[in-house]
């Protein structure tokens, strides 16, 4: 494959950045020194003032946009939206995606070698929550000469992290941009992701998290947490549409093996997440998610916490994602307008579900496009 696309960022090279300043985190322990894989797209003005943070999702990584070589089969994860002339132009901004503490592509994590032990940190890799990725990306900020990001941008678990930017570090963005998420989990989701750890947990090859001192990978339960996970991701429509009740084969089998097209899909997209993804990794990111509540300390008053913020605000939605629905957007926009912030809100129609975010929308695009291209920078 030849890449000549105007609008692609091209070949891109990850680069890591070591820390050897210990990184306290939430839950009092202490990571002593780690490294950050990070890509960046577009160039940093002379004022320093057209920096954009892209933050992941669960599954995703650092690689947000372009490819790795001529023979990728497909670029970036956000590669939609960022871009020359896209919706996060890099003729205009600077563009940070770091891979979040605790994965499994670069950055460190559960498979890292614990400079203590000299082996792996396995299930010993504490719990990590967005509030400490917060505190890493604003350490990685400092190393790149940036001081105020133009803006924080990231949807699901990204735009919590964009969320918890303003919160955390009022002064240092001057646009928040959360897509397709919500103040907080909520019950249900709690459960899907409790059901999904179980699954990996209860794997024989799991040997409590230490999989990798047994020299095996509980690829079953990933793969159950993964097909979960992905039926939470698409909507009603977008399944019936894709599949509706077709069978693999002609007939029915009467048997326990499978039959159905929607079966085959999911078990294929859990092979090939296990193949690739840590059990381990898979179980903090939901964690993770799960901790995530800014308003808890302000006993669930999310307008409080808001009154402190000074970004701007750019949510989206879309209308079938059942995972982080509309609703969830609206709590937060609620809470913005309550305490008299500036927020810009649009609901889109997608029969998607929660991965509309990353699927090609021109009203979605466009409005995003609009909303990136009103923030100024320096030339």
């Amino acid at each position: 494959m030849s890449i000549t696309k105007t609008d692609s960022v091209g070949i891109v090279q990850p680069q890591t950045r070591h820390f050897e300043e210990p990184l306290l985190l939430e839950s009092g322990k202490v990571i002593e020194q780690y490294d950050i894989v990070y890509e960046t797209y577009g160039t940093l003005n002379k004022k320093a003032d057209n920096a954009v943070l892209v933050c992941h999702a669960l599954s995703a990584d650092h690689h947000a946009a372009g490819y790795h070589s001529e023979a990728d089969r497909k670029p970036g994860w956000w590669d939609i939206c960022i871009g020359p002339g896209k919706a996060i132009d890099t003729n205009r901004f600077f563009v940070v995606s770091p891979c979040n503490l605790g994965h499994c592509n670069g950055s460190t994590g559960p498979r890292s070698i614990n400079p203590k032990t000299s082996q792996a940190y396995g299930k010993d890799f504490p719990i990590v929550t967005v509030v400490d990725w917060v505190n890493y990306q604003k350490r990685l900020a400092d190393t790149l000469g940036v001081s105020q990001w133009a803006a924080v941008a990231g949807g699901s678990l990204g735009g919590m992290q964009a969320l918890q930017w303003a919160i955390q570090f009022p002064s240092m963005l001057r646009h928040s941009i959360v897509i397709a998420s919500a103040p907080k989990l909520s019950a249900q989701n709690i459960a899907f992701n409790a059901v999904a750890r179980q699954a990996i947990m209860s794997d024989p090859d799991f040997h409590e998290g230490c999989y990798y001192d047994h020299g095996t990978v509980p690829i079953s339960g990933l793969k159950v947490a993964r097909m979960l996970g992905h039926i939470t991701y698409l909507s009603d429509d977008a399944m019936g549409d894709k599949f509706g009740r077709e069978l693999k084969n002609e007939q029915l089998n009467y048997d326990f093996g499978v039959e159905f097209q929607v079966e085959s899909y999911l078990r294929h997209q859990g092979e090939s997440f296990a193949s690739h993804f840590d059990a381990n990794t898979y179980l903090l990111m939901t964690k993770a998610l799960d901790y995530f509540d800014p308003a808890g300390k302000e006993g669930g008053d999310l307008s409080a916490v808001f009154r402190k913020v000074q970004a701007k605000f750019f949510l989206a939605s879309f209308t079938t994602d059942w995972r982080f629905s509309p609703a969830r957007s609206k709590e937060i926009v609620s809470a913005l307008t309550d305490a008299n912030r500036d927020v810009s809100y649009i609901e889109f129609e997608s029969n998607h579900g929660h991965d509309a975010f990353l699927v090609k929308n021109e009203d979605y695009l466009n409005a995003f496009s609009a909303y990136m291209q009103n923030i100024e920078v320096s030339e």
